[in-house]
């Protein structure tokens, strides 16, 4: 009965998506019903980290969106002469400015701001905004207000960015994560940068936080016979 319910949803949710969740444990290929735990927790995980992912990339680009309006005197900063993109950021600018006028939209800064990806954002922490702009150094403080000036480092709060970058991709393209070893602290780096540019932010993304219940209760609730209409007892083996 399991390998029969097992196959009917692989064959919506497809094969190979599946075989990233079976891995071998002892030598064995996973059971399917545990396939299926692993495959749904990782959805679990991935939904319980998008009210921090969404909050972190919100903040990040008003911060920064704010800071340079101000620097540079105008609100469309990324038109601005005096204001070098790199050729990667000026096309993403002519992206998001085609993409709105294809709404027929009008192409305001605000919505230019909206549109920009993550990665825009974070690309700008590369040297290159330290060496031709005036944003950076100086910027660090003005986006982080509440960080500690030991850790005005551009290199490492790009590391940190990147890592969040890598982790909002997997999860808003709905790969796995189930298997990450340092989940938990990429969590609390989510909060951690959510916390340096506004802490009543990380306060109202804690409200609502379902990261650590679900991460403690593991493969357990996925497992039981509402799903597969056996016991909760059996096939346990192996964890995630």
């Amino acid at each position: 009965m399991q390998l029969t319910l097992y196959k009917q949803i692989e064959a919506h949710i497809s094969a190979e998506r599946l075989s990233a969740y079976a891995s071998p444990m002892a030598g064995a290929k996973a059971a399917p019903r545990l396939v299926l735990a692993r495959y749904m927790l990782n959805m679990a995980l991935c939904e319980s980290l998008y009210p921090a992912l969404q909050t972190c990339e919100i903040a990040l680009r008003n911060a920064i969106h704010s800071h340079l309006t101000a620097l540079i005197g105008r609100d469309d900063w990324f038109n601005a002469v005096n204001f070098e993109l790199t050729p990667w950021a000026q096309s993403e600018v002519r992206k998001a400015k085609d993409k709105i006028a294809k709404t027929h939209k009008p192409v305001t800064a605000g919505r230019v701001v909206a549109e920009l990806q993550f990665g825009f954002w974070t690309s700008l922490f590369e040297a290159h905004y330290e060496q031709n702009t005036p944003f950076l150094p100086s910027g660090i403080k003005a986006v982080f207000a509440h960080l500690p000036k030991s850790l005005h480092k551009r290199k490492d709060r790009k590391n940190d960015l990147e890592h969040v970058r890598a982790l909002r991709n997997r999860v808003f393209h709905h790969e796995r994560i189930v298997h990450w070893k340092d989940l938990d602290a990429q969590h609390d780096l989510i909060l951690q940068i959510i916390g340096w540019i506004n802490p009543q932010l990380r306060q109202m993304t804690a409200a609502l936080e379902r990261f650590q219940a679900i991460r403690q209760a593991g493969l357990v609730p996925f497992l039981g016979g509402e799903i597969w209409g056996v016991a909760d007892e059996a096939v346990l083996g192996g964890g995630v």
